[in-house]
Parts: C-alpha cells; sequence; structure tokens
C-alpha cells in the first residue's frame, strides 16, 4: 500500500486545458457566448464608468449655489418711506362733488381704515376724509383760512384774464376733431385720484376737455365750482356736459401740488333714510294714499343711463306749477344713482320725496309750495365771452380803420370836401 502510495506521488498532474474565455462586462470570473453567437453589443450604460479626474480641483467652485429665496410681492404694510407730504389747503374726500361736509354721517360701514394706506400720508382718515387740520387741534374759523389760501394759490397760478381770442383758440385746440384726449366725470363725481389725472392731462396741453355724465349733472354747477376749486384752473367752455378746463398762465408742470393716490374704494358710511315710513305732518294712511296717486300720475320724463340731466331741476319746478306730484322713470337705472338723484332733487327744487318703488322717483311739492324766483330754465351753452374786450378790440379796429381811410384818402388827393 505504501508502495502504491509513492508511485502516484511521482505521477506529474495532467495539464491543463485552456479554453476561450470571455469577460462580461459586470463581472470578470463569468463567461459568456452572447458577443460571438448572438452579436451582442451591451449598452454604454452598462459599463461602470468611473468620475473623471480632475486635475484643476478647486474646491470653492464646486460647491452648490444657495437655493433662490421664493419670490414674495411687496407689501404697503412693510413699508419703511417717510409719509406723503401734502400742502393742498382742504380735506381729501373721495369724491368732492358727491360728498358734502355738511350732511353727518349717522355710522361707519367698516373701521376707520385709510384708503390711502398705512403710513402713506401724515393725514389722520375720519372714516369720511382726511383733514387738512388735526381736528383736535382745529378751530371754529379754519376753514375760512383754507378757503383764503386756496384763492391765493389759484390767483398766482390763472394770472392775467384770457382774452377773447385766446380763450377761443384753446376752445378749438380742444373740441373732438383736433384731439381725442378727454377725462370722463361718471356717477362718483370728482374724485380725488381724477386731480392727478387732471395734472397729467396739463403735462402737455394748457387745457383738458372733460365730459360729464350721470348723477353729478344733476348740479353742474356744483360741479364746476368744485373743479376750479381743487384743481386751481378754470373752466373757460361750457356746452351741456362737456368743460373745458385752462390750466392757468403761471402753471408750471415741474413744481405741480403732490397729490396722494388713494389704493382703493373706501366704504361708504351710513346716513339717515331719504324715505321715511311716514311724511312729516301726514298719519299712516294719507302716506299710503299719497304713493299710490303719485305712482299713477303720468312720468315727466324718463331718465337714461349715464345722461346728461342738466335740465332735470328746471322741468320738476315748472312741473310743480300744474301738478304737486311728479313722477321720474328711472328704470334700468342702477338703485343708488335715482336714489343720489332724488336726493339731490329734495335740496335743488326744493320737495319731499314719497317713494323710489318700482325704480320711479315720486316728489311731492309739499303744502305751502313757493316757486323759486329767477326763473327755471338754464342755458345748455355757457358764454365766457368778456364784452370789454370785444368793444376794445372793435374800438382799436375802428380806429384803425379810419387811420388807413385818412391815409389812402390823403394818398389819392380826395376829401370830403370835393
Amino acid at each position: 500500500m505504501i508502495a502504491f502510495l509513492s508511485r502516484l506521488s511521482r505521477r506529474k498532474p495532467p495539464p491543463a486545458i485552456s479554453l476561450p474565455l470571455t469577460r462580461h462586462p459586470l463581472s470578470t470570473t463569468a463567461t459568456s457566448k452572447l458577443r460571438s453567437k448572438y452579436s451582442f453589443v451591451p449598452p454604454p450604460s452598462l459599463h461602470p464608468q468611473s468620475p473623471p479626474k480632475n486635475t484643476n480641483f478647486q474646491p470653492e467652485l464646486q460647491t452648490r449655489k444657495p437655493a433662490k429665496p421664493p419670490y414674495r410681492p411687496p407689501s404697503s404694510l412693510e413699508r419703511s418711506d417717510p409719509p406723503i407730504r401734502s400742502d393742498l389747503p382742504f380735506d381729501f374726500r373721495f369724491s368732492y362733488t358727491e360728498s358734502s361736509a355738511k350732511v353727518r354721517p349717522i355710522g361707519l360701514r367698516e373701521p376707520k381704515y385709510s384708503p390711502f394706506g398705512p403710513g402713506r400720508v401724515d393725514r389722520v382718515w375720519t372714516g369720511v376724509c382726511a383733514p387738512a387740520v388735526d381736528p383736535k387741534v382745529g378751530s371754529a374759523g379754519i376753514e375760512g383760512e383754507l378757503e383764503e389760501k386756496r384763492r391765493v394759490m389759484r390767483d398766482g397760478v390763472q394770472g392775467e384774464a384770457l382774452s377773447n381770442a385766446e380763450r377761443k383758440a384753446l376752445v378749438e385746440r380742444c373740441q373732438r376733431p383736433k384731439t381725442k384726449k378727454q377725462i370722463n366725470l361718471g356717477r362718483d363725481g370728482l374724485t380725488h385720484n381724477m386731480l392727478n389725472d387732471i395734472h397729467n392731462h396739463w403735462k402737455h396741453a394748457e387745457a383738458v376737455r372733460i365730459k360729464c355724465m350721470g348723477v353729478p349733472t344733476v348740479d353742474m354747477k356744483n360741479v364746476c365750482a368744485q373743479l376750479e376749486d381743487k384743481t386751481f384752473g378754470k373752466i373757460i367752455h361750457r356746452h351741456g356736459g362737456q368743460l373745458i378746463l385752462y390750466r392757468g398762465r403761471y402753471y408750471k408742470p415741474k413744481e405741480r401740488p403732490v397729490i396722494p393716490l388713494m389704493l382703493w374704494k373706501p366704504q361708504e358710511p351710513v346716513y339717515p333714510r331719504l324715505v321715511k315710513t311716514t311724511i312729516d305732518g301726514l298719519s299712516i294712511e294719507e302716506t299710503k294714499e299719497m304713493r299710490k296717486r303719485g305712482l299713477s300720475v303720468p312720468a315727466l320724463t324718463k331718465l337714461a343711463k349715464n345722461g346728461y340731466y342738466g335740465s332735470l331741476v328746471p322741468m320738476v319746478r315748472d312741473a310743480f306749477l300744474s301738478d304737486e306730484f311728479v313722477r321720474i322713470d328711472c328704470k334700468g337705472l342702477p338703485i343708488s344713482d335715482y336714489k343720489r338723484i332724488g336726493c339731490k332733487l329734495r335740496d335743488l327744487v326744493p320737495c319731499i320725496l314719497v317713494t323710489f318703488d318700482k325704480e320711479q322717483i315720486v316728489i311731492w311739492r309739499g303744502k305751502d309750495y313757493k316757486p323759486t324766483e329767477g326763473g327755471y330754465f338754464l342755458t345748455e351753452r355757457e358764454t365766457f365771452d368778456d364784452p370789454d374786450d370785444d368793444l376794445c378790440n372793435d374800438a382799436c379796429g375802428n380806429e384803425s380803420t379810419d387811420d388807413n381811410r385818412s391815409q389812402t384818402d390823403f394818398d389819392s388827393g380826395n376829401s370830403d370836401d370835393e
């Protein structure tokens, strides 16, 4: 046994058989016939690739950029600018023609939050207006001082009055065939932001055309007065609801007044009811009977939406001469519009409001009605010509004509005696 084992140990091992090996792309030991038998080519993504070595590696350039902060819209609550200071000598209101300082509200619909934004104006918002003087410090005669200050500022801007030729040239330049630029004055009347629009128009032209429509046209006299008082300009032409507002001889666009803009429309305060349950001096049954009678009378006129109502007050005054009730058809108008019209008629005619039912304005002249003196009809076109200027021009023209005539007669050798 020992001899057999020693013979096996002296034998040489058989030679190893060498086989063609194909290296798998993912393994170094496995073999595959796919490349030779099926012409299989692995995609490049299966080859393990090591990241390229960057010999010029700089750590400060390879760091990731910080994330960009999300966008935040600007907010008026975060303003750090000083508040806007305006030296205009009047109280800032949303509308100067549709609100009056004489009528005091009985309540507010929202807290006293300024429509200019928090901290934008150095005036306190009272819920109705931003007074020019602090109400706690104001005195009884402060309104007269502010009115005098406005008059002085307006006179300094206007300068000498325009001649008839200059006025006619400006009016002709602002007519519709010449220019399409105009400012529309609608149901809110002369608003505060409209003052800024007027001054923007005055940058490029000496006069601006303003078209008045809707409720404010019932009292055009108030519209014209407020425009001249708040803009320091002068109206040089009026035809119905179309106005031409002149800026003045010494107006300088670079020295225009500072007008802070309202960012939103403030909520209207609560005012007393226009139509009461019972008319003063009458019982409930009598009031109901008057409302039935008022709704049954023929309509005096029908108001169009955004129309011109400048002749409404004279029409109502004339109608009261023959009838004690007047009904005005307001179908198609917003309820706020014909309530404002009724409020204006109550103060301008004057009259008593009976009802607003069925989109109608019914008014009563009252028991002791007296016609207003001074006529009823208002002219649609108002003249602004200066008669003294025309007389002066005629005199100068006649003198020049006489001089030319005498010179011609002298040259020709003719005389009146001959």
